[in-house]
């Protein structure tokens, strides 16, 4: 990835809270049938005392758990917010004409080892941590202990787990660091007008990167 050193983002926590975040990835290999890709909910697991690991399950069906190359290191996209920068937000605009439209955004690629299994005690503890996840907060949480014993079995039968011991983790928050103050205060009061959820959230991350509130 191409990461000018302005837009680097090395804090672990930031790095770990952004993937818990925006947990949807595209998960890429390399194998017999060359690259492929499949979009796909990962958990981050950091019990290890390494780096930590990514566990997920694709379909059973999905060609890629057998094509991919276990030698060659899998590479997890993550997206979080992002945003069209418009020229017209910029004081620079009003003062010189020389700007040019951008998108400020963030990524997380993590590289690592990655292995595949079919066990359903493993496979079943992993669904159950992704429904944990994602159902914590509701009001009436949906558990896996919903569905009748049979059903669950019957679904298990149908993906596959994967486990990726991670290797390493760059991060990149292109959030107008190479504009200057007013033109990021610009870029902020744009997007806050903008009235969209990802707007905003990058309007967030514009004005933490000015070190703001």
């Amino acid at each position: 990835m191409y990461l000018p050193r302005q837009f680097r983002e090395d804090r672990t926590d930031v790095l770990h809270g952004a993937i818990r975040d925006y947990p949807m990835a595209q998960l890429v290999t390399f194998g017999t049938e060359g690259l492929e890709a499949t979009p796909l909910p990962l958990l981050l697991d950091l019990s290890d005392n390494g780096q930590g690991v990514l566990l997920g399950h694709l379909a059973r069906a999905n060609p890629q758990w057998k094509t991919a190359d276990r030698s060659v290191e899998a590479l997890a996209i993550f997206s979080g917010p992002d945003s069209y920068i418009s020229p017209g937000w910029y004081e620079t605009k009003r003062q010189t004409g020389k700007v040019v439209p951008t998108w400020n955004y963030v990524t997380i690629q993590v590289r690592g080892r990655i292995s595949f299994f079919e066990e359903a005690t493993p496979l079943l503890d992993i669904v159950r941590r992704l429904t944990e996840t994602h159902e914590a907060g509701r009001d009436a949480p949906w558990a896996v202990s919903d569905a009748p014993e049979d059903y669950v079995a019957s679904q298990l039968r149908a993906i596959v787990g994967l486990r990726m011991e991670i290797t390493d983790i760059t991060g990149k928050w292109k959030m107008s660091q190479n504009r200057s103050e007013a033109d990021r205060g610009g870029v902020i009061e744009g997007l806050r007008a903008e009235g969209k959820p990802d707007a905003d959230a990058v309007a967030d991350l514009v004005a933490e990167a000015m070190g703001e509130d």
